[in-house]
């Protein structure tokens, strides 16, 4: 059975919130992958255009045999290289995504970094409103946007983003940001919720509370995002390890245990893994 809750995004589509990520799974191996997760029980796949690997999570997809509305598919527009991102370039880059995936819709669509320096993600956004339209969207959103760059976008459109994806584990727990987006109506989607395994998995704070409840450490710090209300996407191409991350339903945190881990972040600015989306353009 999935035990996976639901989160209701602004304009009223339902998202598992937990996911099955596949950064850095390449495409030969994406097919099994998600093939694994949604035997496993997994009804959300997260990708995106520079991952590679479309084609083969769309075939995982339709091998599955499940009813395409028991899925929520995303995929991201990868804005860069460095070239000008026009209606005619966006929607291209959609069209080629949903033919690579083998699917007619994607349940959310995401801008995949905002690149501030090259001033073109509210132009995109405008696109993005027009795809959203089309209903070849159910949702749309952004991902590693900052304050400023959603009060960019509130300002020149009235579509509000339904998901902000960012890095978020923690010790970059993002307290700020989040506020923010609960303030608007955005919901918080964390990449990289188990800190990719450096460090965090290991701290004393989070194996004490696994060794407490009998469980691993990542399931601690996925029932952390959880209780936090975030949407979490863990990766992994272990079939173990894929069902354990889906298996975080059967405990819960305590408020000691979720203030012990809220307090790895504290001052942690530095302790960002990807790159910082003010600076990042490639």
């Amino acid at each position: 059975m999935n035990q996976v809750p639901a989160i209701k995004l602004n304009n009223g589509t339902l998202m598992p919130q937990l996911g099955f990520g596949v950064w850095q799974v390449p495409d030969a191996e994406a097919e099994h992958a998600v093939g694994t997760a949604l035997e496993a029980g997994y009804r959300s796949i997260d990708t995106a255009a520079i991952y590679g690997n479309e084609k083969g999570t769309g075939k995982a997809v339709a091998a599955s045999g499940l009813p395409r509305e028991e899925l929520f598919v995303t995929t991201k527009l990868w804005n860069g290289p460095k070239q000008t991102w026009g209606r005619d370039e966006v929607l291209r880059a959609f069209d080629d995504s949903l033919a690579k995936l083998g699917l007619d819709h994607v349940d959310l669509y995401l801008i995949h970094w905002p690149r501030p320096m090259r001033d073109d993600f509210v132009a995109i956004w405008k696109t993005f409103e027009e795809i959203a339209a089309s209903g070849r969207a159910k949702a749309v959103g952004v991902s590693n946007f900052r304050t400023e760059d959603l009060d960019r976008i509130a300002a020149e459109s009235a579509l509000v983003p339904a998901v902000n994806q960012v890095e978020l584990h923690p010790l970059h727990p993002q307290a700020a940001l989040r506020a923010e987006h609960a303030a608007r109506g955005i919901v918080t989607e964390a990449w990289s919720p188990l800190g990719q395994g450096k460090e965090l998995l290991t701290l004393p704070a989070v194996t004490a509370i696994a060794d407490a409840h009998g469980r691993s450490a990542a399931q601690v710090v996925l029932r952390w995002h959880l209780q936090h209300g975030n949407v979490v996407i863990p990766k992994s191409v272990t079939p173990a390890r894929i069902r354990e991350n889906l298996d975080v339903f059967g405990f819960e945190l305590d408020a000691a245990e979720m203030a012990a881990l809220d307090a790895l972040g504290a001052g942690a600015a530095g302790r960002r893994i990807g790159p910082d989306p003010a600076e990042f353009d490639v």
